[in-house]
């Protein structure tokens, strides 16, 4: 598989960058991390960047990168956490930087695509871009607890959320425990 993971500014940018630390090794992932996630994440966290031979990260000024192709084979994309900037500019067709290009690619190519919108709450223009991208055939997958796996830290909580991506990406793992009601 060939995953494309887009991290931007929004709240959340560890999030992102634990979902790309534990993504099996067998997976060749490009990361780009926007300017604007950059800023977030020096305010938010004491994190570094995820070293795995497996991993090729991309500056979000990097307009002519091999991922805003059509003709580079990938299979998905994600955008964790996904800012409200990125989703308008998704849903009206603006491709200005490296993520929303490879975003117009992605949809244009019929791939899978998954937004984790990062909003709390979120407002009608908001929904109605998720509402517009989920018409296009976007999964829209905001980071929300389900309480059944009775997570109990916040490293539980965060492998709750990306094993729910994982699910959707159809990439196999033991991070939460499921329901077996």
């Amino acid at each position: 598989m060939k995953l494309v993971v887009a991290i931007t500014g929004a709240s959340g940018v560890g999030l992102g960058l634990k979902f790309v630390s534990l993504l099996p090794k067998d997976i060749e992932v490009f990361v780009v991390i926007s300017n604007s996630a950059k800023i977030t994440l020096s305010y938010e966290e004491n994190l570094s960047l995820p070293n795995n031979e497996n991993i090729t990260f991309y500056d979000d000024d990097s307009i002519g990168a091999c991922i805003a192709s059509g003709s580079f084979q990938t299979d998905a994309m994600i955008i964790l956490p996904c800012s409200m900037n990125t989703l308008a500019k998704c849903s009206v067709g603006i491709s200005d930087t490296l993520i929303t290009r490879t975003f117009s690619v992605m949809l244009k190519e019929n791939r899978k695509i998954i937004v984790a919108p990062r909003e709390l709450p979120f407002n009608t223009i908001q929904l109605e871009n998720m509402t517009k991208l989920s018409q296009l055939g976007v999964v829209i997958a905001p980071p929300v607890l389900g309480y059944y796996s009775q997570q109990q830290t916040l490293e539980e909580m965060e492998n709750f959320l990306i094993g729910k991506w994982f699910d959707s990406l159809g990439i196999n793992h033991n991070l939460y425990k499921r329901w077996e009601g």
